[in-house]
């Protein structure tokens, strides 16, 4: 039972210490800052690109937030 605690102990520390770490991911103009809740905090758009490659470059700004957020969770989960 201490033993579960204790999990749940270290888990509660990751997910705050997560919550406070920021992500920016940024491409020709365009830039996203998402947080460690995965919460998107910030959107800065490029005027000068079409609306469609603006969109194409959210999405991939997004996607790579995402993808290094994760890399962040699995590194504080098995190596700290």
């Amino acid at each position: 039972m201490f033993d579960k605690l204790k999990q749940i102990k270290q888990l509660k520390e990751l997910q705050n210490k997560l919550s406070k770490e920021e992500i920016i991911a940024e491409k020709d103009g365009v830039k996203i800052i998402i947080n460690g809740k995965m919460e998107v905090k910030k959107v800065q758009l490029n005027p000068s690109l079409s609306f469609e490659k603006q969109e194409e470059l959210i999405r991939d700004c997004f996607n790579n937030a995402v993808k290094e957020l994760q890399m962040s969770i699995t590194k504080e989960m098995f190596f700290r």
